[in-house]
């Protein structure tokens, strides 16, 4: 009886495996030094496949079901051990489990930034980032191609991989959608834009027995100072007309004052600095009108001065403690008639040691020939 069960435990009679992992793509049947059974049972569940290698060589791939190992069910075995007559004896093989489902926990982002040329905003750079999912599309291809011997073949063998080429797809195809669409409104069209990159992937991976079902576009995020230019611009949007803020600005701020110490003095500043940048605004839009060149007399006798215009002697007039001018004679022939200019005014002209009152400068007495004295003071 021991000698039986000793055979007994050589020889494999149910072959599967339930997977408790979330990352495990294929997986090595255990078999070690024992033998499997004809007429074992091979259960493979949903999202599997069955690979049965023999002597290095990929024999027979089985999709989702229960099997009766039989020569009649291994063709491709079958033909390699030369089972001719259907002889039932035990054979060696390996077996390993792929995993079909979607493996979607995969994350992807662009390490440097993709340069494209905005319709709008000209030559900007972008980045992006988001996730997909990649599955198991021809087992036998898979193991061949890329699982090889592994007996614990995990996502993350092959995610840096799927990373470089999606990057490598992914620029491309966002060059030719901003090409056609503006950054600012490529969020619409990220979905498309998805799709195309997971039909590309998957045509270059079927190589790899791989296939993408889908590509996420999370986020196209441009450079952050871009980003705050789009923001201040979206402010000035939102506020609308200037003018009617600024008055809806200084209401609240009086508001405020009223309801706080000290308040009015800050609404009174914050008014006069408003009223002084709306003014400024406004003449900043209009165009300036063009006007004489300042005529400024020096500020003591002596000092440097333009030389006269063409035409005469240039006289400056103090009163009220400012000067004024230069003036030529007939300006001050006309300001004596209108009385502005009396003989008690002070003037100053080049060559004049200090400043004289204009009925003491020869040069003016003819100025005051026709004009009546002032009136006396009355009593």
């Amino acid at each position: 009886m021991g000698l039986f069960d000793s055979i007994r435990g050589e020889l494999i009679d149910i072959i599967e495996w339930t997977d408790d992992s979330r990352d495990t793509m294929v997986w090595r049947f255990p078999r070690h030094d024992n033998e499997i059974k004809m007429g074992a049972q091979l259960i493979v569940r949903e999202s599997q496949n069955a690979v049965f290698i023999n002597e290095g060589r990929l024999a027979d791939v089985y999709p989702p079901g229960t099997y009766t190992l039989q020569t009649q069910n291994m063709p491709v075995l079958s033909t390699l051990k030369g089972w001719k007559y259907g002889f039932d004896s035990p054979f060696k093989a390996e077996v390993y489990f792929v995993n079909t489902r979607q493996f979607t926990d995969m994350k992807w982002g662009t390490k440097n930034p993709v340069m494209v040329r905005d319709p709008e905003f000209g030559p900007v750079r972008l980045r992006a980032f988001g996730g997909f999912s990649a599955r198991v599309a021809d087992p036998g291809r898979f193991l061949t191609e890329l699982v090889g011997t592994d007996p614990n073949f995990r996502t993350e063998e092959i995610e840096d991989h799927l990373r470089q080429m999606i990057v490598g797809r992914f620029g491309p195809a966002l060059a030719k959608a901003s090409a056609r669409t503006p950054v600012l409104d490529l969020a619409a069209g990220q979905e498309d834009i998805g799709d195309k990159v997971a039909a590309v992937l998957s045509v270059d991976l079927a190589d790899l027995g791989l296939e993408i079902p889908r590509f996420i576009i999370e986020n196209v995020s441009l450079p952050e100072e871009v980003e705050e230019a789009l923001d201040k611009r979206t402010q000035m949007g939102i506020l609308g007309d200037m003018g009617e803020y600024q008055r809806f600005q200084a209401a609240n701020a009086l508001e405020n004052s009223s309801q706080h110490p000290g308040g009015a003095s800050d609404a009174m500043s914050m008014g006069m600095g408003m009223a002084a940048a709306q003014q400024m605004a406004q003449s900043m839009q209009q165009p300036a009108p063009q006007q004489a060149a300042p005529q400024q007399a020096p500020a003591q006798a002596g000092a440097a001065v333009p030389p006269p215009l063409p035409g005469g002697q240039q006289w400056y007039v103090g009163a009220d403690g400012r000067q004024m001018g230069p003036f030529g004679a007939e300006q001050l022939q006309g300001m004596a008639a209108q009385g502005t200019l009396t003989q008690e005014t002070l003037v100053w002209s080049e060559g004049m040691a200090q400043w004289t009152a204009a009925g003491q400068v020869p040069q003016l007495a003819n100025l005051f020939g026709a004009v009546p004295p002032p009136l006396p003071p009355q009593a």
